[in-house]
């Protein structure tokens, strides 16, 4: 792969220190940002790093700080943003780290392919989807982003490019590294065949967790797709009531003359960008619970066949640019866990004491994991995986998420580095099997600490 990068001198290299921070728009530092524009640059920027280190950078929507780093520099991939060839015949594509989901369906549909795994924005990229090893709602069925990837071009700490594929350890140890092991400058992505940019969506309301449960785990071997909203401010009997989407790629015989006439569009909807300025405390428990009963009452009972355009089943947070404002200025708390089959009880004490405590939440869903994936820090297993967002400024919500982190990790279950932003380092070994081989291999391939960052150093990574 190396030979197909980009190699044309460009100076496209900014120097200010300036302010990041992730998608919860927390925890703000300061750093060098470099803006490389060639692979020359980014190795001449890695070389160039101080004591501090650096870290690579895409579209900021890590949650939280894996993509900061106080005091020293990051690296904003998005310059390297070249697509080198598209296989429409066998369904690959070679890229640059640099570009985006949402670039790569641009240019894909048309040609009837689509990417294997998106999680729930379109506006990440390649290099960041392999760091985090995104998930989808489809890993029960496909995996993780990186059991799609057949090679990386890995720009190592001694500035040097090295190729490597699945089964190699620095492969395993990137997918899931949080950007630890060296910055991707390039990917070959294997694609997922469709006839239209359209899907078939099934429909229908639980009526309590252990409902929902039972109906995913009854049907998911059904879709390609799975996933429920859940309510996590219905108490009593109604705990857990959730709305489960599912559904998958619709063939061009299941859509209305109207849609067929052009199957592969890609349009994706636009609304107007959420305010900079949100009023603080405009999610709390009052307005979140009247939004939550909202949302449940509208989703009919049950509904089959429904065909939506991939944008709104996929992502229909996109359409609003900007919405991660809509938390105010204090910003906001992901929380994402996961816990085994068998550990449903964890699962259910969980999703109790969030209703306790009457977080206001509105974006919370319930999905299940398929096999692990061989990253080394890959999050998914098999099991149930829960994620939620927190309005960061609610009173005691450390305490409460440090409570959650112990009764994951008493489970056996582990958090999401890609959207944590506060976990305890001493739960993070309960979590993570291989993290003493991630850090061993950290050490032997990278022992002055050159990739760094805000999440390495609070977590010891």
């Amino acid at each position: 792969m190396a030979a197909d990068i980009r190699t044309t001198p460009t100076t496209d290299v900014d120097d200010p220190f300036v302010s990041v921070t992730g998608w919860g728009r927390t925890a703000p530092t300061t750093g060098y940002l470099w803006r490389p524009r060639t692979p020359e640059q980014a190795a001449a920027a890695v070389r160039a790093w101080g004591a501090r280190g650096g870290i690579a950078r895409g579209l900021g929507r890590a949650y939280g700080d894996a993509a900061q780093n106080a005091g020293g520099c990051v690296l904003d991939m998005t310059g390297l943003d070249r697509i080198h060839s598209v296989d429409a015949a066998s369904g690959t594509v070679v890229c640059d780290a640099g570009v985006s989901l949402h670039r790569l369906m641009e240019v894909l549909l048309p040609l009837g392919w689509f990417v294997p795994v998106t999680p729930g924005t379109r506006h990440v990229t390649v290099g960041g989807a392999v760091g985090a090893d995104i998930h989808g709602k489809n890993h029960h069925v496909s995996g993780a982003f990186t059991r799609h990837v057949s090679a990386l071009d890995l720009l190592t700490a001694d500035g040097t490019v090295q190729t490597v594929g699945p089964g190699h350890e620095l492969f395993d140890a990137t997918a899931g590294g949080m950007g630890l092991t060296g910055v991707v400058l390039a990917a070959a992505l294997r694609l997922q065949r469709v006839e239209t940019a359209y899907m078939l969506v099934d429909t229908e309301r639980a009526v309590d967790l252990d409902d929902a449960m039972a109906r995913l785990s009854a049907t998911d071997h059904r879709y390609r797709y799975s996933v429920a909203w859940i309510d996590l401010l219905a108490r009593g009997r109604a705990t857990g009531r959730s709305v489960l989407t599912r559904g998958d790629h619709a063939p061009l015989s299941a859509l209305p003359p109207r849609l067929a006439r052009e199957p592969l569009a890609f349009r994706p909807g636009r609304l107007p960008a959420a305010p900079d300025a949100a009023p603080r405390g405009l999610l709390n428990r009052t307005t979140v619970g009247l939004f939550n009963e909202f949302w449940y009452r509208k989703a009919p009972r049950s509904r089959t066949g429904q065909v939506q355009r991939l944008t709104s089943f996929f992502h229909p947070l996109d359409g609003v640019p900007h919405w991660n404002r809509i938390y105010g200025r204090d910003g906001f708390v992901q929380y994402q866990f996961v816990v085994a089959h068998g550990q449903e009880e964890a699962l259910r004490r969980v999703v109790r004491r969030i209703a306790r405590r009457g977080c206001p939440t509105f974006l919370a869903v319930l999905k299940r994991f398929g096999p692990g994936d061989a990253g080394w820090l890959s999050f998914p297993m098999p099991g149930w995986t829960l994620a939620l967002d927190v309005p960061a400024g609610l009173s005691g919500l450390g305490a409460l998420l440090d409570e959650l982190d112990e009764e994951v990790a008493g489970a056996g279950g582990r958090v999401y580095l890609a959207k944590d932003s506060r976990l305890r380092p001493e739960l993070l070994d309960q979590m993570y099997p291989r993290l003493p081989d991630f850090r061993a291999l950290r050490a032997r391939v990278d022992p002055r600490g050159v990739f760094t960052s805000d999440l390495s150093r609070r977590l010891g990574l």
